[in-house]
């Protein structure tokens, strides 16, 4: 079973349907690479430090914390962040339904499934066929791990998609680009070019499955790897150099410096007794 993101509720009007939001996306499927240092191929880490101190500083001592004046903060917990606005963090709440043709793909950002609990299958049922047989899609507000986001909820076969969109003012322009003039004739297009490429199309037609698309650049360099590795194209990393005393490590001065006294007294020791016998 999956691990839910957050369990809350779809709500639109005064209907609750309490739910799960669930990642869609599968990661498993990218070929993850780690990052080395290209002179001894040793991982390169990601360490977080104090500024003030250079000290690394572990993951349970990190909070989040707003800057109202210089060097004065407000350090906010995760349950700062939820009794801000309770329901907004719990809550997808649909305030609009619009035709979901009418929403460019231009928009679309990260999809969410979202799953009832036991007891909320009649209303997610409910609201699941009725955005089929409408077309509608409901526009959504919803807080994620600390940030508010726009998207829509619409349905996908038998499970409900919460989709994230981008906000307007996030899509750049296009005036700026280079692009051909509105009509055909400005743009030298003709009649007859036009009516070839409508036949190339409709000859390409097909119904869509995306089952049959698939990374192929992914399977290639999974295969390029392989063959690297059969071909004996690999390296190792260097053997890492001795352990240097951690900075601010306290050393034994004296203790070095007695030890150094007792190895060069025993090394003129012979000659000592030389020179008396002689």
């Amino acid at each position: 079973m999956p691990h839910a993101i957050w369990k809350g509720s779809i709500s639109f009007g005064l209907v609750n349907i309490p739910v799960g939001l669930y990642t869609a996306e599968n990661r498993e499927e990218k070929i993850s690479f780690n990052l080395l240092d290209r002179r001894d191929l040793s991982p390169i880490g990601n360490k977080r430090f104090n500024k003030t101190t250079g000290e690394e500083v572990a993951s349970t001592d990190l909070v989040k914390g707003y800057e109202y004046e210089e060097g004065r903060y407000v350090v906010l917990s995760d349950e700062d962040f939820k009794n801000a606005n309770p329901e907004a963090t719990q809550t997808v709440e649909i305030i609009d339904f619009v035709d979901s043709k009418r929403i460019h793909p231009v928009y679309f950002e990260k999809p969410y499934y979202l799953a009832p609990t036991k007891k909320a299958v009649k209303g997610y049922a409910l609201l699941l066929e009725t955005l089929k047989r409408t077309g509608k899609a409901g526009v959504a507000r919803v807080v994620i791990h600390t940030k508010e986001y726009i998207g829509v909820v619409m349905p996908f076969g038998k499970v409900l998609v919460l989709d994230l969109l981008r906000y307007a003012e996030e899509i750049r322009g296009a005036e700026d680009l280079n692009l051909p003039s509105e009509g055909l004739e400005a743009a030298g297009v003709t009649e007859k070019e036009l009516d070839m490429a409508e036949k190339l199309v409709a000859g390409m037609a097909s119904d869509w499955d995306p089952s049959k698309y698939r990374d192929t650049y992914r399977e290639e360099l999974e295969g390029y790897i392989k063959r690297k590795i059969a071909a004996g194209e690999t390296e190792a990393a260097k053997a890492a150099p001795p352990a240097l005393p951690a900075r601010g490590e306290v050393i034994d001065l004296m203790a070095l410096l007695k030890k150094s006294v007792e190895e060069a007294h025993s090394a003129r020791e012979p000659a000592r007794k030389k020179a008396a016998k002689g």
